[in-house]
C-alpha cells in the first residue's frame, strides 16, 4: 500500500471521484443535483490517494470550513478493495495532514444510506452533530464532526 498526498489536478483522484459520483448517483436517486453541486473538486488543495500494487484503490480530501475546521470531502473506495481497511486509513491521513497545517477540528456529512463509511467514521472517532449548512433541513443526512 503506498499513500499519496496530492491535489484535485490529479488524474487518479479525478478518475476515482467519477466512480464516487456514478455510486451516488445511484444511491442518492432523485436527490443527487443537490448533493451534487457541493461536491466539486475543482481547486481542492488536500487531496489523498491510496495506491495497492500501483492501482489506485481509495480517495479522500479536505477543504478549508472555518478558521480551525476542515471538511472531509469525496471519500470513496474501489469495490475491488473494499473491506480493507482503506477508508479508515485516508480518514488518518487526511486527519494527520489537517492537523500538520494547524486545523484542530474535522466535519463531513454522509448520507444514510451509506452505513459502511458511517461505520467508518463512527470507528475513527467522529460525533454525530445536528446538519450544518446547506445540509440544515435535509432528513437524509447526516452530519459528524471530531476534534484533531
Amino acid at each position: 500500500m503506498v499513500i499519496k498526498r496530492t491535489d484535485s489536478s490529479n488524474t487518479d483522484f479525478q478518475n476515482l471521484v467519477k466512480f464516487l459520483d456514478t455510486d451516488l448517483a445511484i444511491r442518492n436517486g432523485d436527490d443527487h443535483a443537490f448533493y451534487d453541486q457541493f461536491n466539486k473538486i475543482d481547486m481542492i488543495k488536500n487531496c489523498v490517494i491510496i495506491y495497492i500494487d500501483e492501482a489506485p484503490a481509495a480517495c479522500g480530501a479536505f477543504k478549508k470550513f472555518g478558521e480551525n475546521t476542515v471538511e472531509i470531502k469525496r471519500m470513496y473506495t474501489n469495490p475491488n478493495f473494499r473491506k480493507r481497511g482503506l477508508a479508515t486509513a485516508i480518514v488518518k491521513q487526511l486527519e494527520t495532514w489537517a492537523k500538520e497545517i494547524g486545523y484542530k477540528k474535522a466535519v463531513l456529512e454522509s448520507s444514510l444510506e451509506q452505513n459502511e463509511a458511517l461505520s467508518v467514521y463512527e470507528k475513527s472517532g467522529y460525533q454525530r452533530i445536528p446538519n450544518y449548512g446547506q445540509y440544515i433541513g435535509i432528513e437524509k443526512s447526516v452530519c459528524y464532526e471530531k476534534m484533531l
